[in-house]
């Protein structure tokens, strides 16, 4: 009887030091939550809300249905098989006015103009050719379509209702140089002569790549030799890796149009030695923003290789080639695949950066050589189309995520590898 009692009494003991500890490890969760609460928020509100604001706005149709409400809410209705009735004429007019008065109406005008050119002058006309006295059954359709023919055009209205929905495919799909045909609504292609943005997005992958593998052969050998160093020696060479980033950008970029120039010290230099008779073409054109982005995004692959070389041990090395294999052979199957790790990093991190580049390629470049980003901050600051911009921004986005998606995978994969 004695036993079972203090067997009871060490159940209900170890019952209640569990309780202990459950509670201990909840208290210490929420701890752990509340101390990270601030950088969730500090997250949230700069990356995540920015994001989802960018996101929001390549769909976001907001113009026609703030400054035209009768009209939107009167085509909601309409079948589109025959010219509207009166009273939408008259809702249009009506409409109009009230976007003159409150300033709205350069917005409708400059909406509609993304649907067809000929959109804005026919906005603009419009109030021109209405009649004062809308009221009167039928003269308001009569005077405008005798007017301007082009509301006697079914497909006018069909455009109208499409600008007047709350949510358009309209920047996505031109950002892919693809656009709704007002006469039948199927997507299709726009003529070469008017096709861009497929052919940019090209052009800033294109040069992405081309920097990130110059940076790699550059930083390769150059991380390597780093991690060869004594600790003293290493540390104040990469002191001298990174001292770029205590340098302004624009003023790095500047640096590089002086050397480069024709009457520069790169140019001057090689005319000096007798290399060449006359000054090179390297600036203002794709050599010049190559050689200028491969200087500033050098460092960003160097950092990762240097700490993935660093842990790698030597041993490694002197038992291959013990074993027999060549020194090369030895470094290019032993020593190369245990830097995969810091080459995807460091690659990925250069590619992301790159194709993001918009004043090295402005000051640099030439009109062939612009990326991305200068078209989008084009719209933003010039044309204030944030439809397009945000739809733009949008296709950076995408390919930035599918580019860490594929990263995760490979990382993955050579985990897998490395634990057979």
């Amino acid at each position: 009887m004695t036993e079972m009692i203090t067997a009871g009494n060490e159940a209900g003991h170890g019952s209640t030091l569990m309780q202990q500890l459950h509670q201990s490890q909840k208290k210490h969760k929420r701890r752990t939550w509340l101390l990270v609460a601030p950088l969730l928020l500090f997250i949230g509100l700069s990356f995540v809300v920015p994001i989802a604001s960018v996101l929001v706005k390549s769909v976001a149709n907001p113009e026609l249905r703030t400054a035209m409400p009768t009209v939107t809410a009167a085509l909601s209705h309409w079948d589109g098989n025959a010219i509207p009735d009166d009273s939408t004429f008259q809702a249009l007019v009506s409409d109009l006015r009230s976007a003159r008065a409150s300033g709205q109406i350069s917005s409708v005008a400059k909406r509609l103009s993304y649907e067809d050119p000929s959109y804005r002058s026919l906005i603009m006309h419009t109030l021109r050719a209405a009649p004062d006295d809308i009221t009167q059954p039928g003269a308001t359709r009569t005077a405008l379509t005798t007017a301007l023919p082009l509301w006697r055009n079914i497909d006018t209205w069909r455009s109208v209702q499409r600008a007047s929905r709350p949510f358009t495919a309209l920047y996505l799909l031109a950002v892919f140089d693809r656009k709704v045909d007002i006469h039948t609504g199927a997507v299709t292609r726009l003529p070469d002569d008017k096709a861009l943005y497929v052919n940019v997005l090209e052009r800033t992958l294109l040069m992405a790549g081309v920097v990130t593998l110059l940076c790699l052969v550059l930083g390769y050998p150059l991380a390597y030799w780093l991690s060869k160093q004594p600790a003293g020696r290493a540390n104040l060479l990469m002191i001298m890796v990174l001292l770029p980033f205590w340098t302004s950008l624009i003023v790095r970029t500047a640096s590089w149009i002086v050397l480069l120039q024709s009457g520069g010290l790169i140019n001057g230099g090689l005319i000096h030695l007798g290399i060449i008779d006359k000054p090179l073409e390297l600036v203002f054109n794709r050599i010049g923003v190559y050689i200028a982005m491969t200087h500033i995004l050098l460092p960003f692959i160097v950092l990762p290789l240097y700490a993935v070389m660093k842990g790698i041990s030597p041993n490694y090395m002197r038992a291959a080639i013990s074993l027999g294999a060549h020194p090369f052979v030895a470094f290019w199957r032993v020593y190369v695949p245990q830097t995969y790790a810091g080459v995807a990093a460091g690659g990925l991190l250069v590619f992301i950066m790159a194709i993001g580049y918009y004043i090295t390629p402005a000051l640099l470049g030439g009109p062939g050589d612009q990326m991305l980003s200068y078209f989008v901050a084009f719209f933003t600051n010039t044309t204030m189309n944030w439809g397009m911009a945000a739809a733009l921004g949008s296709q950076l986005l995408v390919i930035v995520i599918m580019l860490y998606l594929v990263y995760i995978r490979v990382t993955r994969t050579q985990a897998e590898i490395a634990a057979r």
